[in-house]
Order: structure tokens, then C-alpha cells, then sequence
């Protein structure tokens, strides 16, 4: 299950969207405290992703992946408070957590599947 994939790239991309989303919230809103607690988790996903590929077992591979769907959810958590505080629009926050929740599902089919083999 090692090597490249779309949750690689699909991580990856978020990340970027999540950084972005960062800087944007510290600009143009003025709001530090859940910004940075998004950015950590928001970017974590991908770092645990991308860790896997190096894992040294079928049961290190899996707690990535499994640390990345906590990561993942974690995330989902706070871009709802930005929303529901208005520091996001409805149109924002709907196309960050459809990322977001594709990302979820993801990582949940690979942990699932990963167990099951």
C-alpha cells in the first residue's frame, strides 16, 4: 500500500489551501487563535501522509494513516467554527470542507482496508 496516490497529492494540495487560508484569516480578518490551530492541524494531515511512505511496517504505515484521519477530522472541527463565527463565508467554508470531508473519506477507506489485509 506504500508508494504514491491520490491522498498524496490530494493532501498535499490541502495543505497549500490550508496555508493560504492561514494567511488569509491573519490578513484580511484579524483572527489568530483558531487560524493557527487549523494551520497545525489542517497541514499535519499531509505530513503524516506523506510519513507513511517511509513507514517500517504494515502497523507504522497504518498509524499514519490513522493519525492523519484524526488530523483530518480535527480540521473538519475547526473550519466549522470558523464558519459558524463568521470568520468564513458560506461559500468558503463550503468548498474547504468538501475538501476536507473528500480527504476524510479517503484516509477512512485506507485505514479500513489497510486493517482488513
Amino acid at each position: 500500500m506504500k508508494g504514491t496516490g491520490p491522498i498524496y497529492d490530494k493532501s498535499k494540495a490541502f495543505a497549500i489551501r490550508i496555508v493560504n487560508l492561514y494567511k488569509y484569516l491573519k490578513t484580511n480578518r484579524s483572527e489568530y487563535v483558531m487560524s493557527k490551530q487549523v494551520l497545525r492541524c489542517g497541514t499535519s494531515i499531509g505530513a503524516n501522509v506523506r510519513e507513511s511512505v517511509y513507514a517500517q511496517s504494515q502497523a507504522d504505515f497504518l498509524s499514519k494513516m490513522y493519525i492523519a484521519l484524526k488530523e483530518a477530522g480535527e480540521t473538519a472541527y475547526w473550519l466549522e467554527l470558523l464558519a459558524e463565527t463568521e470568520y468564513l463565508t458560506p461559500t468558503q467554508a463550503k468548498r474547504i470542507r468538501a475538501d476536507c470531508d473528500e480527504l476524510i473519506r479517503i484516509l477512512s477507506s485506507i485505514t479500513k482496508t489497510t486493517k482488513n489485509s
